[in-house]
């Protein structure tokens, strides 16, 4: 048998017991996807990632991102999470102000920074690719019911629409923030109506009232098909929520062309998370990067 060595590394939180759990497992080479897979099953975290060389040397590494049912052709708490390992451990070594890697993933090459002060890993930052606003789903009852809202608790003038920046998440806009704490997910109603399309399977809510002064929007999201309940921080939906924020001018820009968006979620399970979304755009979307801080709760290993 082989013994695997994993780090155990809470995501979008600067305290332990916060953000979104991820193992991050490094010198896995000679796994296939199938014993990836049955890893992530076994430890039944949000993801699990796994660090492997680059196809092509100027890259930092390649990551194979796993929740506990599906691989993930990107995601953004295992993106953020890995360099954070790589970089706190000193796996790959890091300069002092902004450290620009690139990773290789399922969607292709996705541009990270690493920041460092004073010798410590302040935040980690990643380029997500420009999102793609799909459909939007018209039948209100039928969402307000997945939710166990009524209609009238929907946000009445924003659109409920799938956007993607690799993976597609619908986004269901909610009127306050008691309504968003109120929803009861109805896996019934998903099961029926919403989980045989990939456009509407995973589930992504929000309000534009918070808990948090400097928090811009309040989330949740929900994604059985992924094998996760209720996520306590989701990345790859966070740049395309930042995006959905302001092409319907639900957010007010900093200046002329770019938006600072912060998004608390996970506060209904227990998980406060934040993560930071910045958006450039002149008029159109040119450019969508998420991040936030991230902390070692530990360490692992695994006999495979």
């Amino acid at each position: 048998m082989k013994t695997l060595h994993y780090t155990l590394v809470d995501v979008f939180t600067n305290k332990p017991f916060g953000g979104n759990q991820l193992a991050v497992f490094h010198g896995t080479t000679m796994l296939n996807e199938e014993t990836m897979q049955k890893i992530a099953r076994e430890l039944n975290l949000s993801e699990t990632v796994f660090i492997l060389p680059p196809n092509n040397n100027d890259k930092i590494a390649r990551l194979k991102i796993f929740t506990p049912k599906v691989e993930l052709p990107m995601a953004g708490h295992p993106t953020i999470g890995a360099a954070y390992v790589l970089a706190k451990t000193n796996i790959i070594e890091t300069i002092e102000g902004e450290n620009q890697w690139i990773f290789e993933e399922g969607i292709g090459d996705v541009p990270v920074t690493v920041w460092k002060k004073d010798g410590q890993i302040t935040k980690v930052e990643m380029e997500q690719p420009l999102p793609n606003f799909g459909d939007k789903f018209v039948d209100t009852q039928m969402a307000a019911k997945l939710l166990s809202l009524s209609v009238k608790e929907l946000h009445t003038t924003l659109p409920i629409q799938t956007v993607s920046s690799g993976v597609p998440f619908l986004f269901i806009p909610v009127s306050s923030i008691s309504s968003i704490k109120n929803i009861r997910f109805r896996t019934d109603i998903w099961d029926q109506y919403f989980s045989t399309n990939q456009n509407t399977m995973h589930i992504f809510t929000f309000s534009l009232e918070t808990e948090a002064p400097h928090s811009s929007v309040h989330s949740r999201m929900f994604a059985p098909a992924m094998g996760i309940a209720e996520d306590p921080a989701t990345g790859a939906a966070s740049g395309p929520l930042g995006a959905y924020l302001v092409k319907y001018g639900a957010i007010q820009a900093i200046d002329q062309e770019n938006y600072f968006i912060r998004s608390e979620q996970g506060f209904e399970i227990q998980r406060p998370s934040h993560i930071d979304i910045s958006i450039h755009a002149n008029p159109d979307i040119k450019r969508v990067k998420v991040g936030g801080k991230s902390v070692i709760i530990g360490s692992g290993q695994l006999s495979v």
